[in-house]
């Protein structure tokens, strides 16, 4: 049954709070066991903080808008009501629970938001700009645009997310999680309005979605704000095309419980500072993760952006001294043509393992403005940016390396600063089979 939110007394004028209109028709269509709660007539529905309820649809009609109020103190506190004044772990801030959400939902099964319309977080309503490069807030973490916790069977389809003042869609503590045909059209100068978020959920689907986000496109995370539930596991990404100013695929760094069970294929990743990066700084683990049949174009954005252009980037590094991070265990790259201003970068420390890389081929080109021949391995106790110049393949402290096929290709030398075809460190079981190189 349709519970159209004009009949609830909704105007849809752009200008007028209309949520409490949209939270009555979500109650009542919960309360009569499940429902589509509709926006319709080509309208601007301005609103502050929705909660949805078990079996509600909310459904934004092509045409119509969902717009995020530009009051703070009008959004939901999901964490008890309680602010998140910045919680630090030496010196970095770290997010537990958001500390204000859009559209909520908890202990919701069977929840929906669909249709062709566009959601609209009003970024720009909680941010400053900080330099040429990128705009950010006063307070962190701001509010959160979906938040979704402890839900199963949960769908969002179709729909347009944008301009999202901190993360776009995040699921935590959720299983059977379809996120299917969605475009989320983040500014690419609002700094932490990362795309897609699975967060210590299992079951996970991203399917044949377009992200465009300044920071992470899709970014798997065991956060510790969520502990309470179990791991990220059972995640399939296929069918993406991702843009970002920072990684367009992560696992990590929040990674305070583990990950398993990963599968992406068939995403294409473009105009983005770092391709694929597993970034492990806390104590959980990775373990099973298979990424195939991968277009990969990087290029450095400003250095205020974690990453230098890497095409696949994997680091276990302490957070902290004294307390290890985790393991990174059976990886498999299969099927990769990446080009751009850095190579693959894996520094293990004897932490990462079985690592298998077959038909991937790195081509490396100049095409900005910014300093070459760098790497990255912020964030964790004692890290920086290192100039050493770059190799199409730089791997250290892995213990179990298989390269099949792979190759590099040098399409100009960055001045001096691409210096090898291959370099291999401090790696037990190292093997490489029928590697080519071209251009140095």
């Amino acid at each position: 049954m349709d519970y159209d939110v004009l009949s609830y007394g909704a105007v849809g004028d752009g200008r007028s709070d209309d949520a409490r209109f949209i939270q009555k028709a979500v109650d009542e269509a919960s309360a009569a066991g499940g429902g589509r709660v509709v926006l319709d007539g080509n309208r601007v529905y301005l609103s502050s903080s929705i909660i949805l309820r078990k079996g509600v649809d909310l459904h934004v009609v092509r045409g119509s808008k969902l717009l995020a109020t530009p009051v703070l103190e009008d959004y939901v506190h999901p964490n008890e009501g309680r602010k998140d004044e910045g919680v630090s772990i030496a010196g970095t801030p770290v997010t537990l629970k958001p500390s204000y959400a859009f559209i909520y939902a908890v202990d919701a099964d069977d929840i929906a938001i669909t249709g062709d319309g566009v959601i609209d977080g009003n970024c720009y309503a909680f941010v400053k700009r900080v330099s040429q490069y990128y705009v950010t807030g006063d307070f962190y973490p701001r509010p959160t645009m979906i938040y979704i916790e402890h839900c199963s069977h949960v769908t969002v389809s179709d729909i347009t997310l944008c301009n999202a003042p901190f993360w776009t869609l995040h699921p935590a503590g959720c299983d059977d999680v379809l996120i299917s045909n969605i475009r989320i059209l983040n500014p690419l100068d609002v700094a932490n309005s990362d795309g897609i978020d699975p967060d210590h959920s299992s079951n996970v689907r991203i399917i044949g979605c377009h992200v465009e986000a300044a920071d992470d496109c899709i970014c798997l995370k065991s956060s510790a704000g969520n502990m309470e539930y179990g791991p990220t596991e059972n995640i399939v990404i296929a069918d993406c095309t991702l843009k970002s100013t920072s990684a367009a695929l992560k696992i990590g760094t929040e990674g305070t419980g583990d990950f398993r069970n990963i599968v992406v294929r068939g995403v294409t990743i473009s105009g983005t500072n770092r391709g694929i990066s597993i970034q492990i700084r806390d104590g959980g683990s990775v373990r099973n993760a298979i990424f195939s049949d991968i277009t990969i174009e990087t290029r450095r954005f400003a250095p205020c952006w974690w990453g230098t252009a890497e095409p696949i980037a994997i680091t276990s590094i302490d957070r902290v001294a004294g307390k290890s991070s985790g393991t990174i265990e059976n990886v498999v790259f299969e099927n990769i043509l990446a080009s751009g201003e850095n190579g693959v970068f894996i520094h293990g420390s004897h932490k990462v393992r079985n690592i298998r890389m077959r038909n991937v081929r790195i081509e490396m080109r100049t095409s900005s403005k910014w300093e070459k021949g760098l790497y990255d391995y912020r964030p964790g106790e004692g890290t920086e940016v290192v100039k050493h110049g770059s190799s199409a393949y730089f791997i250290s402290g892995v213990d179990g390396l298989l390269m099949e096929d792979c190759s590099a290709v040098f399409l100009d030398d960055a001045n001096g600063e691409f210096v090898s075809d291959i370099r291999i460190e401090d790696s037990a079981d190292a093997e490489n089979r029928g590697f080519s190189s071209k251009g140095l």
